[in-house]
């Protein structure tokens, strides 16, 4: 007897070592041994959801820890699913006789516990009875490892609730829009209950079943002293405040951005803090869709607005189009899209000529000019097709001068320079050598992004000091100190010029969407034919940024920048002033005020008759009598020769040009003129006219068209080739060339 009970307790040793041996030789499933990857969430600066990505492109799935799980929802779910979770090994012996034989009667009765529904739901495979087997083995190898919290963890986390909604997190926020913390008894129950049948029980299909499912959760609660009878009652009778069905899509343009992102998607989800308020975009895009409306009848069927914080680089609306749904623009970001902003880039130009010593009274000449470039000659003109003659910086800029702009670029340093300063403030559009753009890049021929472009903006804002934009939030100790770009003098006078109303009234008026009732900067562009508008304006604290367009480039119909895209721009400064409140910079240290003549850009006295009061770094020089002819007209220089003596010049009797400072200029034909020759007309009806700016009549010459009639303007015929022509002046001794090529038509 002793030695039978001997063998017994040995072989009993024996099957209970075999047991732990193969238990710890026996590896965790591999879906629980692999990385947990979470949906990745895009939510706004304060936590509001913007989109939620698909894991595998087929659930949504969100982690939560078991500090950020209510209470609740542990009870009802252990109530529903097993309720001797906390004291079996893995499986349920009692379950699985229940179950056994209730199939002997032909009822069906579940006996997988927790853990082993975990298994399954980390590495699902047939339903077979060897399967079940592996399932409770594997259960009982999951016990070893985890703690019953850890256990109950995880398979919160992998349930699927319905509606591609996988984990409690998920589920919570999908249905009731909150956090798996903050969830009520009813709702805790609620929720329990459809893990069970998710899509049975989806109550946009099926509420009656899924409360009936809730009760009888409540109910097991109750009889297991999770829950006391009242609380049971009183959650059976509270109204649940269902969320309809629906996936978060906000800010899609702002979103897709950071897609493109690289680096910005955690490898294994979770979330992601953006820069946007969701609120602000909000309005930025109804502001935006308002606009559109009324402008449809133009033919502008698109277009952008961005606001930036400007002390932290952080994009707080973005906003790619009205509508991101229309079919075949709509998901089209006319945010990021390069396109040609027209006077919108001035300013940086002016930025360059302050910064070499000009002021905003600094006088240039906005009188008709050719200018040379290395694909020939350039002639550009004012919108209004008028020209101002002596014009200061402020003056030019306020009303965007396209001449004068070109001037002030060559006190710059010229187009290479702009191109290296909008470069430097983080346009990346710009891929051609400045030789290609010209002096044409002042104007915009060089294709930008509103993104960017508006960050170049804040950067005058700031001061001079250049920020990368930031799409995700900016916390306090991540915050970049910038680097200085320009000087903060530089950058005060621009805003002080962008800012007066007085300044650009001559071309925009004293009531225009650029005039607000604070202090603001604007400035808008209108690329040819109407392709483009935009309209930037700033203050210490935020840029907005508007374009208005069709992504197809099709032009609109005679619409400006101020007129297309200034008046988003102006309503959303207005609620920016409104909810949070605007300032303007106190003028730092250097700057200071001179009394100046408004065509020399020298100092004069206080009271000499139409002196202006004018903001400078450094005192320019005074005015001298060689400024002002006898009868105290100021004396221009030649180039503006030929602006005085058109009758429509608004300085008659203020300037003069002196005859021998006259400049000699052909007025026609333009160099590199391309003529052709019609073999239908008879030869010696093929004659151009040849016409110069000069005092008297001049000598025509040219080597290959031999010598000519001696007059300001005649006519010469046309011979196929390429011909050099010379205007000579016998009494200034002046010559000037031009050149022309004749081809067969």
């Amino acid at each position: 007897m002793k030695k039978n009970v001997l063998v017994l307790l040995g072989v009993f040793v024996a099957v209970c070592a075999s047991w732990e041996a193969a238990l710890r030789c026996t590896s965790m499933p591999k879906g629980l041994r692999r990385e947990w990857i979470a949906s990745t969430e895009f939510v706004d600066r304060d936590g509001h959801p913007l989109r939620t990505m698909l894991v595998d492109d087929r659930r949504y799935m969100c982690r939560a820890g078991m500090d950020a799980i209510s209470s609740h929802v542990l009870a009802a779910t252990v109530c529903a699913e097993d309720k001797r979770f906390y004291s079996h090994p893995g499986f349920d012996p009692l379950a699985i006789v229940r179950a056994a034989t209730r199939w002997m009667i032909g009822q069906h009765s579940g006996a997988s516990t927790i853990t082993q529904q975990l298994v399954k739901l980390s590495d699902p495979g047939s339903r077979t009875a060897l399967r079940k087997m592996e399932e409770i083995w594997l259960a009982i190898r999951v016990e070893r490892e985890w703690s019953k919290a850890r256990i109950l963890n995880e398979y919160l986390n992998r349930l699927d609730y319905g509606h591609l909604q996988t984990g409690i997190a998920a589920a919570s926020r999908f249905y009731f829009g909150k956090a798996a913390s903050d969830l009520s008894v009813a709702e805790a129950a609620f929720l329990a209950a459809l893990p069970n049948a998710p899509s049975r029980l989806d109550p946009s299909k099926n509420l009656t079943g899924a409360k009936a499912r809730q009760r009888d959760i409540l109910r097991r609660m109750v009889r297991a002293s999770s829950l006391d009878a009242a609380s049971g009652a009183q959650a059976t009778i509270e109204p649940l405040s269902l969320l309809p069905p629906r996936q978060d899509f906000e800010a899609p343009h702002f979103v897709d951005l950071l897609l493109q992102c690289r680096g910005v998607l955690p490898k294994n989800g979770g979330h992601i803090v953006t820069a946007l308020d969701l609120e602000l975009n909000r309005r930025a895009a109804a502001i935006l869709e308002g606009q559109l409306a009324q402008i449809a009848d133009k033919n502008a069927t698109s277009g952008a607005i961005v606001v930036i914080h400007n002390p932290t680089g952080e994009v707080l609306a973005l906003a790619g189009s009205g509508n991101y749904f229309e079919a075949g623009n709509g998901q089209i970001n006319g945010a990021w899209s390069a396109r040609s902003p027209g006077s919108a880039v001035k300013p940086f130009a002016y930025l360059l000529a302050l910064e070499a010593g000009a002021f905003p009274g600094t006088v240039v000449a906005d009188v008709p000019t050719d200018f040379q470039t290395p694909t020939g000659i350039y002639r550009p003109n004012n919108y209004n097709h008028r020209f101002y003659g002596p014009v200061n910086l402020r003056f030019a800029l306020g009303n965007s001068l396209n001449v004068a702009a070109i001037r002030v670029l060559d006190l710059g340093g010229g187009p290479a320079q702009l191109h290296r300063l909008l470069c430097t403030l983080g346009i990346t559009t710009l891929g051609f050598p400045p030789d290609h753009y010209g002096p044409g890049l002042v104007l915009g021929n060089g294709e930008v992004r509103l993104l960017e472009l508006a960050n170049a903006f804040a950067c005058i804002a700031r001061g001079g000091i250049y920020l990368p934009f930031h799409l995700l939030k900016v916390s306090p100790a991540a915050a970049e100190a910038g680097h200085r770009v320009f000087s903060g003098q530089s950058a005060w006078l621009i805003s002080d010029i962008l800012s007066d109303n007085s300044a650009r009234a001559a071309s925009f008026g004293l009531h225009s969407f650029l005039s607000l009732p604070f202090p603001a900067a604007c400035k808008t562009g209108t690329s040819s034919n109407y392709r483009d508008n935009w309209a930037i304006g700033f203050t210490p604290e935020f840029t907005v940024a508007v374009w208005v367009g069709n992504p197809d480039g099709s032009p609109m119909h005679e619409i400006t920048g101020v007129t297309g895209a200034a008046p988003a721009m102006h309503e959303m400064l207005l609620h920016l002033h409104e909810r949070f409140g605007t300032s303007w910079n106190d003028p730092p240290p250097g700057i200071q005020e001179s009394f100046i003549h408004p065509l020399l850009g020298r100092v004069v006295p206080a009271d000499f008759p139409g002196a202006v009061s004018e903001k400078c770094v450094r005192v320019p020089e005074p005015a001298s009598s060689a400024n002002f002819d006898q009868s105290g007209r100021v004396v221009l220089p030649p180039e503006y020769a030929g602006w005085v003596s058109n009758p429509h010049c608004s300085l008659n009797g203020r300037v003069s040009v002196p005859a021998g400072n006259r400049l000699l200029h052909i007025l026609q034909p333009a160099p590199g003129t391309v003529f052709f020759l019609d073999p239908n007309l008879p030869a010696d009806r093929q004659r151009i006219t040849l016409e110069v700016d000069a005092a008297g009549p001049v000598e025509w010459l040219s080597p290959d068209l031999g010598r000519l009639a001696s007059a300001k303007a005649t006519k010469v015929r046309l011979r196929e080739g390429i011909h050099k022509i010379s205007a000579h002046d016998p009494f200034t001794g002046q010559t000037a060339t031009t050149w022309i090529e004749v081809k067969q038509l």
